[in-house]
C-alpha cells in the first residue's frame, strides 16, 4: 500500500510549502481529543492528534478507533499519530492494529536508544516495512534526545544529529519524517539553565530535506514563543506539544470536580485544553490554513 496520499504527510507537505507549523498534540483521553478537534475547527487549522504508547496500551483498538473517527470526521484535516513507539509490545500493538484495519496515519518508530546508527536502522526497518505495507507513514529519530515523559523510557546521553549521516539514514530506514536532535530534550529545561537549541543545525537539516522529508521538533516544554517562531522559520513543520495543554486541563478538571457536576467539570476542562490549542494554532501560523 502506498503512502502517497497519507494524511499526516499531506498535512505536513502543505505546512512546509506554506511556511507554518503543525501542532502535533499529545492527547490522553477522549476529552482532550475532542478539545483538539473542537479547537482546530474553530481556528480552521490542520492538526495532528498524537498518542503516547502508554495511552494506546490502555485504550487499545477501541480508543484508537475513537480518535480516528473524531479526527477524520472533522471539518479540517486532522491526522492521528503514535509518538515514540519504542518497545516491542507497543510497536506490535500499533502495527498489528494497522494490519487489522485500524491504522494510525503515522507512527514514530523510535530506535534512538540504539548504540549506533546501524543498530538504529536494523531495529527500525522491520517495523517500518510493516507500516508502509499498511499505508502508515513513519517518523524516526536520528541522534538522541535526553529525558523522558509519559511512560517513555528515560534516555541519557545527548547525540546531536549529524547531517552527513542523515541522507543514508533516511534512505536505509525508508522513513518519511525526521525527528532530529539539535540540543532539544524531553521534559523540563530548567535544571539545565533553559533551552540551548542549535538552530543552524536545524536549518541545515531542513534545507537538506526540503520537499522530501518533513522535520519534526520534539522537546518543546517551557520554550519561549520566539523559539517556536524561529524553528518554523528554520523549516520545522511538525511540532510536538505535551504539557502545555495537558497540565492546565488536568488542574482545571481536578479543581472543577470538587464543586461542579461531573459533566460541567469535564466541559470546562475541555474548553481550557481547546483554548490552549487555539493559542498554538495562531502562534504556529496554521490558523485559517485549513
Amino acid at each position: 500500500m502506498s503512502v502517497a496520499n497519507n494524511r499526516t504527510l499531506e498535512i505536513l507537505r502543505k505546512a512546509e510549502e506554506g511556511g507554518y507549523g503543525i501542532l502535533s498534540l499529545s492527547c490522553y483521553d477522549a476529552s482532550s481529543a475532542i478539545a483538539l478537534v473542537r479547537a482546530a475547527e474553530r481556528a480552521k487549522s490542520p492538526a495532528i492528534l498524537q498518542l503516547f504508547p502508554i495511552t494506546l496500551a490502555y485504550g487499545k483498538g477501541p480508543f484508537l478507533q475513537f480518535c480516528l473517527d473524531v479526527a477524520h470526521s472533522a471539518s479540517v484535516p486532522i491526522a492521528v499519530h503514535l509518538d515514540h513507539a519504542t518497545d516491542h509490545e507497543h510497536l506490535e500493538l500499533a502495527v498489528g492494529l494497522a494490519e487489522q484495519g485500524i491504522p494510525f496515519d503515522s507512527i514514530m518508530v523510535d530506535a534512538s536508544h540504539a548504540e549506533t546508527d546501524e543498530e538504529n536502522i536494523a531495529l527500525a526497518v522491520p517495523w517500518i516495512k510493516r507500516c508502509l505495507a499498511a499505508g502508515v507513514a513513519t517518523e524516526v529519530e536520528l541522534g538522541r534526545l535526553e529525558g523522558g515523559e509519559a511512560g517513555l523510557r528515560e534516555v541519557s546521553g545527548t547525540i546531536l544529529t549529524d547531517p552527513t549521516k542523515a541522507e543514508t539514514f533516511l534512505r536505509e530506514t525508508g522513513a518519511n519524517v525526521l525527528a532530529p536532535c539539535v540540543g532539544n530534550r524531553h521534559g523540563s529545561y530548567k535544571p539545565f539553565g533553559g533551552p540551548d537549541w542549535d538552530l543552524d543545525l536545524l536549518e541545515t537539516l531542513s534545507k537538506q530535506f526540503k520537499g522530501r522529508i518533513p522535520i519534526c521538533a520534539h522537546g518543546t516544554d517551557e520554550l519561549p514563543e520566539e523559539l517556536f517562531r524561529e524553528m518554523i522559520r528554520r523549516g520545522v513543520s511538525k511540532i510536538n506539544v505535551n504539557s502545555w495543554c495537558r497540565d492546565p486541563y488536568v488542574e482545571n478538571l481536578a479543581e472543577g470536580l470538587k464543586n461542579k457536576p461531573f459533566p460541567e467539570a469535564i466541559e470546562d476542562a475541555t474548553e481550557v485544553f481547546a483554548k490552549k490549542c487555539e493559542w498554538f494554532f495562531h502562534l504556529f501560523g496554521s490558523a485559517g490554513k485549513a
